[in-house]
């Protein structure tokens, strides 16, 4: 039973079809200078993407929106760098962009990549008007080509001519991309990869740090400083009758823990709670962690690493696991590139 969704999607996909080609044209042109009329976001980066022997023409919008110009997005698959007359964006009625109105395409186009296909209406970083796409649409039509391809061949069937050259573009681009690569190439060219490692590496912060520190409870039991001192060989307590701890402690823990807790998290913490003249600092750092987040992360982290220092024999013994099993975070942040 087709749900409201579908039925309203073939309603429109009908009215559009019964339409004629005069009436799409200014129905379309219509909705497509409305667009330039609204508020048309502007190109933050802009740069060149190199995919096989192909240049395009990319950009990153003030959203994080990753686009390919109309022309760029034409040419890597194959075709006229712009539409032939009729069958571009202002002709365009039924949400089915032109390049995959063909029937023999519509049993490979998926939902998902239907509420894709929306041109997007960007100005250039000098002001130009543009057309584009997500960038991420392209590896998505190129696979429904290729799959079109691979029914015609598993049916014994021969793919029709006039698809042929777009089939073998859409191949380079299969290969080129493996879908998340258009992400990196788009991000490198224009100079956004930066920034979007400071917007990821503020993120983390924002859900392990606050700015408002909390009242100090006791959070690292005694366990995790037992074993902290076997592996150093220390005696403990290192101060008979004493609950504060010699200053080099902060500094194994800071190895131990924090540099590991989440990339970024140390430095944070440092800046938040910086040294006092006497050379201390005013509280514990984890007294400027999230309740919600930051705090039940630390936690856990403690609780694997004291299970680790108990089946430990030395400190470099338990240095060589931990690195393993939890190395430490550096400058550079390892992110997926996955909306």
């Amino acid at each position: 039973m087709e749900d409201k969704k579908d039925k309203k999607a073939k309603g429109g996909h009908a009215r559009a079809e019964a339409l004629s080609p005069e009436k799409r044209k200014e129905i379309a042109s219509k909705a497509a200078l409305a667009r330039w009329n609204a508020d048309v976001p502007k190109a933050e980066y802009e740069g060149l993407v190199k995919i096989g022997d192909k240049t395009l023409a990319a950009a990153v919008l003030p959203n994080g929106k990753r686009v390919l110009t109309q022309s760029a997005f034409l040419i890597t698959l194959g075709r006229s760098r712009t539409p032939k007359a009729g069958t571009g964006v202002l002709s365009t009625v039924d949400g089915i962009p032109f390049f995959l109105q063909a029937e023999a395409l519509k049993p490979f186009i998926s939902e998902e990549l239907l509420v894709s296909t929306t041109p997007i209406f960007f100005l250039t970083k000098s002001g130009k008007k543009m057309v584009g796409y997500d960038a991420q649409l392209l590896p998505m039509v190129a696979e429904v080509y290729l799959r079109m391809r691979d029914s015609y061949l598993s049916k014994g069937k021969k793919v029709p001519r006039q698809y042929e050259h777009i089939i073998r573009a859409c191949d380079i681009v299969m290969r080129g991309l493996a879908h998340v690569g258009i992400i990196a190439l788009v991000d490198e060219a224009t100079g956004y990869q930066d920034i979007r490692d400071r917007i990821a590496l503020q993120k983390i912060l924002d859900k392990y740090l606050t700015d408002e520190w909390a009242k100090w409870t006791k959070t690292f039991p005694d366990d995790y400083y037992k074993e902290l001192f076997r592996l150093k060989s220390v005696p403990y307590p290192p101060v008979p009758s004493s609950t504060k701890k010699p200053g080099y402690v902060g500094h194994w823990t800071n190895d131990v823990i924090y540099s590991r807790l989440a990339p970024g998290v140390l430095e944070a913490l440092k800046k938040k709670n910086p040294r006092l003249p006497s050379g201390n600092r005013a509280r514990k750092y984890f007294q400027y962690l999230t309740n919600d987040y930051g705090h039940p992360e630390l936690k856990d982290l403690l609780s694997n690493v004291i299970f680790l220092m108990k089946g430990c024999i030395s400190w470099d013994d338990f240095k060589t696991r931990l690195d393993k099993a939890k190395p430490k975070y550096g400058k550079t942040l390892s992110l997926d590139f996955h909306d």
